[in-house]
């Protein structure tokens, strides 16, 4: 099983026109971040978890000439925004493209793309399958997600533990019950904000707590925003084990 890491930022962590940050200017291209989305590749099968504003652009920088589904964690538009971009993928695989959410994110994914629940016969709507996330685990081709149920602030979000991976991205609280899931996963890709407290994301700090509590082998860390700083600056002093996380870091897992 392949992961690779689309992006690792947020909203809070592209790079802004005419900004002179520190992190805007830097030649490191682990600094440049897009918004957080992880593809996840089989033998078989691709599926794409999230797909924000930057999806045409991580599709094109990956080379995917086909995906099998989109799973969407939330309903926020740095994770939804993409949406209109699988009309080529419609294109190219000549069918609709699968997308797995839970009932309140279809809700809100049909208020934002009316045009396309709407106009279902129109040429050139993007077509897509509505697929629901329950409580077990589901399959897609060859690829198992087990949904990890996880609170952004007062927002349920989703999580997925896939073999021995567990990708995490906006969230600040997560319940016991939801932990005995994630643990003895080997690698544990959690999101960590900044260094200072959040009301709705783990700052940095919080982020390692939370990884030395469920004992993951490999911690990397993803949605990034540019208030944490350059990428070797902060690399370097993280514990054994954890890292940032950089768009385009692919991960092999046998």
């Amino acid at each position: 099983m392949k992961f690779i890491f689309l992006g690792t930022g947020t909203s809070q962590g592209i790079p802004l026109i005419g900004c002179k940050c520190p992190v805007c200017a830097s030649a490191d291209e682990r600094d440049k971040r897009l918004r957080s989305s992880l593809l996840v590749e089989s033998d078989t099968t691709k599926v794409c978890i999230d797909a924000g504003p930057d999806f045409r652009q991580q599709m094109l920088r990956e080379k995917v000439d086909r995906l099998d589904a989109i799973v969407f964690t939330h309903e926020h538009m740095d994770h939804t925004a993409g949406l209109d971009e699988i009309r080529a993928i419609n294109f190219i695989q000549g069918k609709a493209v699968k997308i797995y959410a839970s009932t309140r994110v279809q809700t809100r994914l049909r208020e934002q793309y009316s045009y396309i629940f709407n106009n279902a016969d129109y040429p050139g709507v993007p077509r897509l399958e509505m697929v629901t996330i329950g409580e077990e685990a589901f399959t897609i081709g060859d690829i198992t997600l087990l949904p990890i149920h996880l609170m952004h602030a007062d927002m349920p979000v989703l999580g997925f533990r896939i073999q021995d991976l567990t990708y995490i991205t906006d969230a600040n609280q997560i319940a016991a019950q939801e932990k005995e899931k994630i643990k003895g996963s080997r690698y544990l890709v959690l999101n960590a904000l900044r260094k200072e407290k959040h009301h709705s994301h783990f700052s940095l700090s919080e982020a390692i707590q939370l990884s030395d509590e469920l004992e993951a082998e490999q911690t990397l860390f993803t949605h990034i925003s540019h208030q944490m700083g350059k990428y070797s600056d902060n690399n370097r002093l993280l514990p054994e084990g954890k890292n940032l996380a950089f768009d385009g870091l692919k991960l092999n897992l046998r």
